[in-house]
């Protein structure tokens, strides 16, 4: 006779408990030396072929205006589509980079790019140019940068401030050399012909791309697939020889001895499918729990039920309005003070001088913590509103060029430590879906700041009110870092209120220990 032994085998709470968390692999340290310097390389140049040409564009845009003779913001169209895209596409950089690997989503990036300003070059209108210049020439910045910058974070930990400087200052040092050269590629071989040599300049993000080698875990964390489960059902058929067959005290133990009847047998045979339902439902437990954690380690969602994460990104939303179109009319505005051409290029190699200066420095000074850096941030941000909002008393190139100096110098200190203020809102392991996600919502205000600033520029016939716009506009992201402070300030303070609690918990147990002992 055949008789079927039903095991159930159920782990202690604590071991399925461990089976049912996702064990997720040991972040490994930032090195803060080393190889992370040529990632610190890599990401300058990244800074530099991209928002250092973005900025640089102002000389274009004056080639580009006379040539289709259309409105201003018609023209500002192409750079906004292309900040806007760099925003959104951050999600997709970020979940590519994930999937397969950082330098090989760079490389990608910086073929398209490449591209994408050489085939600029062959446009017959501005639709054109949106498409080319604007949206695959920023598909492909975003495939750069956000993976960039998102190793950088990997690779520095202690000196993650002076890190995001020095690489940020990228994009200064390059705008300082681009744009008069861009004024004498358009002069030799106009505007069509400086496109095709950028093009083969962006070919350079490959090699950015190729510096990102991975950084290697310290230790390696590993879960036994076999307690995954926490019960395991199992059908044993037993022979009839004397060694398979059960004892009085095994068949007790079951409830089943030989004088049981065949009622008994079968009560206890029908527990089987509740146990097998039981098991099916911790099966489709784990695969949902698998599902979400993969879908996790590409894309975090959770970030948007983050309240400080979203105050953050509000933030940058509106500080994006007014931070791109200040570079784009600078020139355009200096032009139409009377500025030759030569000096009104020379604007912006001031700015860049003294935006290297800001974004150094305010980096150094943002990683000696004298104070958080959310308050840093805000009060340069104001700065910079200030400043913008002055600008339109300039009219001399001698006016406009301490006009640039103050720019240059308060968007530097801004830029310097907008990142570090990221990582220290959502930590450092969900810099990488949180740098997309704060990219894409702050692509609104990347896209509408230059076409808004242009609406005015056309209305009022002045490239001043487009300064103004911009100033008003940073001056209400500063509010959002101002709330900022405020939840970081209750989260501290609860935190503390938290700990003292726990600590007099800790005492009190220990007195009640030492009387008992008594």
């Amino acid at each position: 006779m055949n008789i079927v032994v039903l095991q159930i085998k159920m782990d202690s709470p604590v071991k399925a408990h461990k089976a049912r968390t996702a064990v997720a692999p040991a972040a490994a340290a930032a090195p803060d030396g080393g190889y992370a310097w040529f990632i610190l390389l890599s990401c300058f140049l990244v800074f530099g072929l991209t928002f250092g040409v973005i900025k640089s564009f102002g000389v274009f845009y004056v080639a580009i205006h006379k040539y289709f003779e259309t409105t201003a913001t018609g023209t500002s169209w192409i750079t906004s589509i292309a900040v806007a895209t760099i925003h959104v596409v951050a999600p997709v950089a970020s979940a590519l980079s994930a999937r397969y690997s950082h330098r090989s989503v760079v490389i990608l990036g910086g073929l398209i790019c490449s591209i994408g300003i050489m085939l600029g070059a062959f446009t017959r209108n501005l639709i054109e140019l949106y498409l080319t210049v604007g949206l695959l020439n920023g598909f492909g910045y975003a495939l750069t940068w956000t993976p960039t910058v998102t190793m950088l974070g990997l690779y520095f930990e202690k000196r993650r401030p002076v890190a995001n400087a020095l690489a940020s200052a990228g994009e200064c040092i390059l705008t300082f050399v681009l744009t008069p050269l861009f004024q004498l590629l358009i002069d030799s071989y106009s505007w069509r012909g400086a496109l095709l040599i950028l093009g083969g300049l962006q070919l350079n993000l490959c090699v950015c791309g190729m510096l990102l080698r991975p950084l290697k875990a310290t230790r390696d964390v590993t879960c036994d697939k076999a307690e995954e489960e926490g019960l395991h059902l199992e059908l044993l058929p037993k022979d009839d020889s004397e060694e398979s067959k059960p004892t009085y005290l095994e068949a007790e133990e079951l409830g089943i001895s030989e004088a049981s009847d065949q009622g008994t047998v079968k009560a206890c045979l029908e527990e089987i499918p509740n146990s097998t339902i039981k098991v099916q439902d911790s099966n489709n437990r784990t695969k949902r729990d698998e599902l979400r954690t993969k879908i996790l380690q590409y894309v975090d969602y959770t970030l948007i039920t983050n309240g400080r994460f979203m105050v953050y990104s509000m933030f940058g939303l509106f500080a994006a309005l007014g931070f791109f179109a200040p570079a784009l009319f600078l020139v355009p505005y200096a032009r139409s003070k009377g500025i030759e051409e030569y000096q009104a290029a020379a604007l912006m190699s001031i700015s860049a001088v003294f935006d290297l200066f800001g974004r150094v420095f305010f980096g150094w000074v943002a990683n000696l913590r004298l104070v958080q850096t959310v308050q840093q941030l805000a009060a340069t941000v104001i700065l910079l509103a200030t400043v913008l909002l002055l600008c339109p008393l300039a009219s001399s190139f001698s006016e406009l060029a301490a006009f640039s100096a103050a720019y240059g110098l308060a968007f530097g200190a801004t830029v310097a430590v907008h990142i570090t203020v990221l990582a220290e809102v959502v930590g450092v392991h969900r810099l990488g879906s949180a740098l997309g996600f704060f990219m894409l919502i702050r692509s609104s205000g990347g896209l509408l700041g230059p076409p808004i600033a242009g609406f005015f520029i056309d209305k009022m016939s002045d490239y001043g009110t487009g300064f103004l716009m911009a100033g008003v506009a940073l001056l209400v992201s500063a509010m959002f870092l101002l709330l900022l402070h405020q939840m970081n300030r209750r989260r501290q303070g609860s935190t503390t209120k938290h700990h003292m609690h726990t600590d007099k918990m800790g005492q009190n147990s220990q007195e009640v220990k030492e009387l008992d002992v008594t």
